[in-house]
């Protein structure tokens, strides 16, 4: 297996032709096995999935066909497997529910646009290397809003679990009008049984890897219902004859006056889509030891995306519970995706009836186990224990996707994200050094309250960029350290290692701070400044305000400069 990166022509568009070129046909038995074993499991959870988006069953399988086929030709992981995803399901039906009003053609529509936004924007960020934007995002934050949205999803599958009816309203009204349910005797008790024990076995199998527990749930529901007559006897709700045939291109065409929600809903999808899938995809090139490449994955990501939108599909992610069967059964390849493509689209030709007794409790069991599996709590209880402030940042995302919703939540852990950012570098530390005893360079005085200062000389570092945020801050700081030095400065020099950019209004602000320094005496000097940042400060036209002769390459450097210029007796 290679380790080479892909090639930098047209090919690299194009992994899984590279993949097929160096194929190995010992590969080829495994790869099959483990597509057979994969369409057991991509096609209960696709109309699991599906259903809890709001949407019929079968376009969840359509949302399984398409997009693995596009991803083999263009994703860069051998084994991912891509698909509805739990992590989606509160997304997508808190666009498609309000807006379709019951119309499951609407439903889909809706559904199939937003997977094209989705795409659309995946496409873009990946052609434009933006792969990196996603790292955006901190772990609490993540956190925060997967938790959100487990908690939505699974509030919003209860009450089918107990064969109840309900049209979400929002997690707080839908735990309402459950227990009310509840209260007046509607649930069903076989359907109750049925998704239970459902939920029971897939919960109890789930730590065997190679054990299919969502097969087997599934098989022995669907056989109960059948056998005992659930349907018709009882009332249990099944899924029925699935529709014949392939999925057919049709571009979903929306009203108007739903473009805004589908467009927000659609950022919303590939943001998260593109989280979960970016992180699978890195914890699987360490193990299976190849490169990755976060941009062509967006790519990848954004072609299925854009297919399933344009058959009829659903919005699809990668999947953090097929793609370990996927690994546990064998697969080498992509072909491993392709061939349980090729079995879900058999079973829709030849045998749509062989799920038509499946109980909707135990699509509900499905999907709740998903639901489960996003929750994090041993790492928060870590995150407590040793940043309390980033925990709560991750409550308060938790707290604004289950009260606001799962795409204005999201969007609020996007806006607390970049104030987190910002916040880092709005009020960064910074520190006066001196040369401690022992300790070889200078050092935060703050730290080393017995550190000797070079007299006149004042060395002061920066730990962060310097842009239009923090930059009247920095300039406070730095005249008041001229201010409280114990003798007359005659020069200050910046630490400016962790200086790694500046812009426009802190380039203003450097010239305006050395010609306040001149005023008073004070010379303004250098150490450790990047080559980059140097480059543009030469661009914004402060070289050529205060001089190109004012850096050094390094503290120890610029203090003997002084030293020697200022004839100070000094010992360093």
């Amino acid at each position: 297996m290679s380790n080479s990166f892909p090639p930098r022509d047209w090919r690299r568009w194009l992994p899984g032709l590279q993949l097929l070129r160096g194929y190995v046909p010992a590969w080829l038995p495994r790869d099959l096995l483990a597509g057979l074993v994969l369409t057991a499991m991509l096609v209960p959870v696709g109309i699991a999935y599906a259903q809890a988006s709001g949407v019929p069953g079968i376009y969840g399988l359509y949302a399984t066909i398409v997009p693995l086929l596009a991803y083999a030709l263009f994703g860069p992981s051998r084994i991912l497997v891509l698909g509805p995803d739990s992590a989606l399901v509160a997304i997508i039906l808190a666009v498609v529910l309000p807006l379709s009003a019951g119309d499951p053609l609407k439903a889909i529509t809706l559904a199939s646009a937003m997977a094209l936004v989705s795409g659309l924007v995946c496409l873009g960020a990946g052609v434009l290397r933006l792969g990196f934007i996603t790292e955006l995002l901190s772990k609490p934050i993540r956190y925060g809003y997967m938790n959100g949205i487990a908690l939505t999803v699974l509030i919003s599958q209860t009450p089918k679990l107990f064969g109840i009816s309900l049209d979400s309203e929002g997690p707080g009204q839908d735990i309402w009008h459950l227990f009310q349910a509840l209260f007046e005797g509607k649930a069903n008790g076989y359907a109750l049984a049925i998704g239970a024990g459902s939920l029971a076995i897939i919960l109890l199998l789930k730590r065997f890897e190679r054990v299919p527990g969502i097969l087997i749930a599934v098989v022995l529901a669907t056989l109960a219902a059948w056998v005992f007559d659930l349907e018709a006897g009882h009332g249990v709700k099944v899924t029925g004859s699935l529709p014949q045939g392939l999925p057919a291109f049709v571009f979903p065409l929306i009203d108007a006056v739903d473009i805004q929600a589908v467009l927000v809903g659609g950022f919303a999808v590939a943001l998260v889509s593109f989280a979960d899938t970016s992180v699978l995809s890195r914890t699987y090139a360490a193990k299976t030891r190849t490169p990755v490449d976060a941009n062509q994955e967006m790519i990848g990501l954004g072609m299925a995306n854009l297919a399933t939108g344009l058959f009829q599909g659903i919005p699809v992610s990668s999947s953090s519970s097929r793609t370990p069967v996927a690994e546990a059964a064998g697969a080498r390849t992509q072909l491993a995706g392709v061939f349980g493509a090729l079995g879900v689209a058999l079973l829709l030709l030849f045998g749509p009836d062989l799920l038509r007794h499946l109980p909707s409790s135990a699509l509900a069991a499905v999907v709740i186990a998903a639901a489960i599996g996003l929750f994090e709590f041993k790492d928060l209880r870590r995150i407590y224990r040793i940043q309390q402030w980033e925990f709560w940042l991750s409550m308060t995302c938790f707290v604004g996707v289950v009260v606001l919703g799962a795409v204005p939540g999201i969007g609020l852990a996007v806006v607390i994200a970049v104030i987190e950012f910002l916040w880092d570098g709005w009020r960064p530390h910074y520190a006066v050094l001196g040369r401690v005893a022992g300790i070889r360079g200078y050092h935060d005085i703050s730290r080393y309250p017995d550190a000797r200062r070079v007299p006149g000389l004042v060395l002061f570092r920066w730990d962060a960029p310097l842009f239009f945020a923090n930059a009247e801050l920095f300039q406070n700081c730095v005249l008041e350290a001229v201010a409280k030095a114990p003798d007359k400065v005659r020069r200050i020099v910046i630490a400016a290692e962790p200086v790694t950019s500046v812009d426009v209004t802190s380039a203003d602000m450097l010239i305006e701070l050395e010609q306040i320094l001149r005023g008073q005496g004070v010379e303004l000097r250098f150490a450790e400044v990047k080559d980059p940042v140097k480059d543009k400060l030469e661009r914004l036209e402060v070289l050529a305000r205060i001089g190109r002769g004012v850096f050094q390459p390094t503290v120890g450097a610029a203090v003997d400069v002084y030293l020697e210029q200022h004839q100070v007796d000094w010992t360093p």
